[in-house]
């Protein structure tokens, strides 16, 4: 019995490591994308994050300043872990999921970007209409295809089959 405690026990500790690990180096690539696609087009960075915030705040947080700024960054990165978990889930329940992770992790991505896109933003306070402008979308969709599904499939993987034997 104190085996299979402590096997469960340490799978779910590497789950969770997994789940931040995907989940940050995720949201790091997005936002990083995110920032570097805004700069190109004249919004500067700390704007972009204020614009992320706004999806709780509404448009007060346009205005909000570095605090406002800094609470966007935080929230990018809690919705980069529960996606993260959110796949996760996904996988216990089709474990092969994690035979082709990256083919998995491109459509997983292509979910999140139309789940942000059509449900999350439109539910939130965001106080902007969601548009779909050809270029931003393209290059938006392939960002959460590439830098945001592989690596929560990819990390997600290796927190499956450090159980798997």
């Amino acid at each position: 019995m104190r085996t299979s405690l402590t096997v469960n026990y340490n799978m779910k500790i590497d789950q969770i490591r997994y789940i931040l690990i995907g989940g940050l180096v995720a949201g790091a690539l997005d936002i990083t994308f995110a920032i570097s696609f805004a700069a190109f087009n004249g919004t500067p960075p700390l704007q972009l994050l204020r614009i992320v915030a706004s999806g709780a705040f509404g448009k007060a947080a346009l205005n909000g300043g570095l605090p406002m700024a800094a609470f966007g960054l935080v929230a990018h990165f809690v919705l980069s872990l529960g996606w993260a978990g959110v796949y996760l889930l996904l996988v216990q329940l089709k474990p092969p999921l994690v035979r082709h992770a990256v083919i998995y992790g491109i459509l997983f991505g292509i979910v999140v970007f139309f789940a942000m896109r059509l449900v999350v933003l439109p539910a939130s306070a965001f106080p902007f209409p969601v548009r779909f402008k050809p270029l931003a979308t393209a290059l938006d969709l392939m960002s959460h295809m590439f830098l945001f599904g592989v690596p929560i499939a990819l990390a997600t993987r290796k927190a499956v089959k450090l159980h798997a034997t």
